[in-house]
């Protein structure tokens, strides 16, 4: 073959390869459309609208909420010095690609890595006194899949009839013509309700800063 010819070749295959990993480059920042388990880093940043601004003091509804363990929790009955609820609107699922108009929502993105967060603080807000429950407006066999390829340890309440959310008046924004309940925790204690965080942003950090709360806040010794 010619050198010039052989020269050529050499050099597109070089420049290939050169565009090749500057594409690599640009996209591996970004997680792929159907990561669970990362988020983007340019999401929208949810504000605080005053949608929760009502909720620290009233008292826990009697609401019976189904739970992954396949029993029925009244958060307004559980005995523990402080019951930690975690709302979310929903957690996706590893063989679905995640919607840009789901990321374009501000708070809604990161479901999954706020669960995971307090599956591996579960012990840390154990210690603290705390009971922790997820919850969602999903049904009880979706949220059991997630519990099960996460390894939850704790309870994912279900509020598939919005029973809870509309005894408390929860904020909650509509998707795809789905109604879900927007981020937030409730933290409670002697049955009412003592903290509120809303809105809940990052989500993967959110179990560390519920616990950073609780230490610098300690229950009194009854």
């Amino acid at each position: 073959m010619p050198r010039s010819r052989r020269s050529f070749l050499v050099g597109a295959a070089g420049l290939g390869a050169f565009v090749l990993g500057r594409a690599s480059r640009a996209t591996a920042d970004e997680p792929p459309k159907n990561d669970l388990f990362n988020v983007p880093k340019d999401l929208p940043v949810p504000v605080d609208d005053g949608a929760c601004r009502h909720l620290a003091g009233l008292a826990v509804p009697k609401v019976r909420l189904h739970s992954t363990k396949d029993r029925w929790v009244d958060l307004s009955a559980v005995d523990a010095p402080r019951v930690v609820v975690y709302c979310y609107p929903r957690t996706g699922r590893p063989d679905q690609p995640i919607s840009p108009a789901w990321d374009a929502i501000p708070g809604a993105r990161g479901c999954t890595p706020e669960t995971c967060a307090f599956r591996d603080h579960h012990r840390d807000l154990q210690k603290l006194g705390a009971e922790v429950f997820g919850f969602s407006t999903q049904t009880t066999e979706y949220q059991k899949e997630m519990v099960d390829r996460l390894h939850v340890p704790f309870e994912v309440l279900s509020d598939a009839d919005f029973a809870f959310v509309h005894a408390l008046r929860l904020p909650t924004f509509e998707f795809e013509g789905v109604t879900l309940v927007k981020r937030l925790t409730l933290v409670i204690s002697s049955h009412r309700i003592e903290k509120v965080f809303y809105p809940v942003f990052p989500t993967d950090k959110h179990a560390a800063e519920v616990i950073a709360w609780l230490e610098s806040h300690p229950k009194p010794a009854a």
